[in-house]
């Protein structure tokens, strides 16, 4: 047996054979480019179809690993387009005459060198995410499209590192655990290693010699120990600890088809957020009571062309038949900020995340508007439907949208198609100036869901995506609470109902708050629905209300 302890960075408890994964070989071409033009083209080329794959990408990965993990390949999407990486490939291209391969490559070298001579831990781990948008964008180049490694079963994966998009594209279906020789506490990997619940150890030497792929290998993800080919009596300890916490995850399971209600009777429902129907499975297997946000923009990715009526309107059927009386709410076309597609020809913005996106680009396309719309409602007789807008500031903005579905309306009863009269119609709330307008709009809709990542961004002034801002960009800020209480009680002045569907809403810190002020629905990745669910049961709000909502709008000093 070899023990070898390296660093826990993700909790949990994996046994099983052990697979090595060894990076790619990229033979990097060094040879003087002929055409310096054609070169910088190339990159470009390369550059775009990067940032449009980790959209795509980032969409798939926040279904199954949440907005965290998402929020990654995000930033990565940023890497890719900044000006000192672009202008350091032009300059090698156009001045150096490398090619373009050589030029990304080169330029990924010298900026991450940078980042690791710094003196900050945080920003010396963000060297690994130079590199990895670099090898991306190389192998765009080379033609590749950065697909996940395939593993041949369920394993332990050892690799020397990986890199942060390696390791979320990895199938949780088929990974027992992960364990790297090298790696830093701060890098991208160990963090989304947590966050998509993996059993991982990092800074574990040796085990890349540790012993044959297939031997048997032990891993503790809390204690950080790795124990390979193990004796039996160290075997038999482990099984017994694994027994342990198996159990407590089937205690966890006996919470499927239980009431989301505080021990005093106050209800909530507790909904899943959503990519695509492939995603459903997902929430029925967690007992989701619902979807509260189908991201309908998933359906725009990864295209040439928009998507059809008829198109969008199978994917929408699949869902809300799927989900049956449980009741779907799904979000119109949210594009632009940091999900950028190349067929809508959207112009390059020096500030996207307050520029053209989301409901501002369905208004001004209309018939890009119409045409969801048309899809939404002929869904609608195969289940229990929602809509809501997103990245709403007026009032005029949801008067003009709610006429767009009048006119749809028409027009599906002079064509004879067939739509359900009680669609709840709803707003998302993730401006400070939606919040501050909510007695307004209450006025107007059905209901109201907080996107609480872009309201605390644009309430505080913190790029969500610049993980440097992360001290200053606090989501429990007295200011961003006072905002979602004020949206609660407008809500509830005016009989609509108040959900929340940004990443505090799985925050088990923030039930009990949330549930003070009176937040009606939930809506999470579906793996935080039986945990949220124990919370809400396990709360007794009578005698804590008062003081928990004192210490809420109080500023924390």
């Amino acid at each position: 047996m070899i023990s070898i302890q390296g660093v826990g960075v993700s909790p949990g408890l994996a046994c099983g054979p052990l697979y090595f994964l060894h990076p790619a070989e990229n033979v990097i071409r060094r040879a003087a480019a002929a055409d310096s033009d054609a070169e910088w083209e190339r990159f470009l080329s390369a550059q775009a179809r990067t940032v449009e794959q980790l959209g795509i990408l980032a969409e798939q990965v926040r279904q199954r690993s949440g907005e965290e993990a998402a929020a990654l390949l995000e930033g990565h999407q940023l890497l890719a387009e900044d000006p000192d990486l672009t202008d350091g490939v032009e300059a090698r291209i156009r001045e150096q005459g490398l090619g373009a391969e050589a030029a990304v490559m080169d330029t990924g070298t010298a900026l991450a060198e940078e980042f690791a001579s710094l003196d900050d831990p945080y920003l010396q781990a963000r060297a690994a995410d130079v590199k990895d948008v670099c090898r991306r964008i190389a192998a765009c180049l080379a033609g590749g499209d950065g697909a996940a490694a395939e593993l041949p079963g369920p394993v332990i994966l050892a690799a020397e590192d990986l890199s942060p998009s390696e390791t979320v594209q990895l199938d949780k279906t088929r990974l027992l655990g992960l364990i790297t020789a090298g790696g830093s506490v701060n890098g991208h990997t160990a963090i989304m290693a947590g966050t998509m619940g993996i059993p991982a150890v990092i800074g574990a030497a040796g085990i890349m010699d540790a012993g044959p792929e297939g031997c048997e290998v032990l891993l503790d993800g809390g204690d950080g120990v790795v124990c390979v080919a193990p004796d039996p009596e160290t075997k038999k300890a482990f099984l017994e600890k694994q027994e342990r916490q198996l159990a407590q995850d089937e205690r966890m399971k006996s919470l499927r088809g239980q009431k989301s209600v505080t021990r005093d009777g106050q209800s909530l429902r507790i909904c899943c957020n959503i990519g695509g129907p492939e995603d459903v499975p997902a929430v029925l297997e967690n007992d989701g009571e619902g979807v509260g946000l189908f991201r309908s923009e998933f359906l725009y990715l990864g295209r040439n062309d928009y998507p059809d009526e008829e198109t969008q309107l199978a994917a929408y059927r699949q869902v809300l038949s799927a989900m049956k009386d449980r009741e779907v709410i799904i979000r119109t076309l949210d594009i632009g900020a940091d999900k950028q597609i190349g067929y809508f020809g959207l112009p390059r913005e020096e500030n996207p995340a307050l520029g053209n996106r989301a409901l501002r680009i369905c208004l001004a396309r209309p018939e890009l508007f119409r045409t969801q719309l048309r899809a939404l409602y002929r869904a609608s007789v195969y289940g229990r439907l929602g809509v809501m807008f997103p990245m709403v500031a007026s009032v005029w903005e949801v008067r003009e949208s709610l006429a767009m579905c009048e006119q749809v309306k028409r027009e599906l009863r002079k064509e004879n198609l067939p739509f359900s009269e009680n669609v709840q119609i709803g707003v998302m709330v993730e401006t400070p100036a939606a919040a501050i307008m909510s007695d307004r709009l209450a006025q107007l809709v059905d209901f109201f869901s907080c996107g609480t990542n872009d309201l605390t961004q644009y309430t505080l002034a913190c790029d969500r995506q610049n993980r440097e801002l992360k001290r200053f960009s606090d989501p429990r800020h007295p200011a961003v609470l006072r905002l979602l209480k004020m949206v609660a009680d407008n809500a509830h002045r005016h009989n609509i109902r108040m959900h929340i569907c940004g990443e505090m809403a799985a925050d088990l810190s923030l039930t009990e708050t949330f549930l003070a002020m009176g937040v009606d629905e939930l809506s999470v990745s579906p793996r935080f629905v039986l945990p949220l669910r124990q919370k809400v049961r396990a709360t007794d709000l009578s005698s804590c209300r008062q003081s928990l909502m004192e210490e809420l709008m109080t500023d924390r000093l």
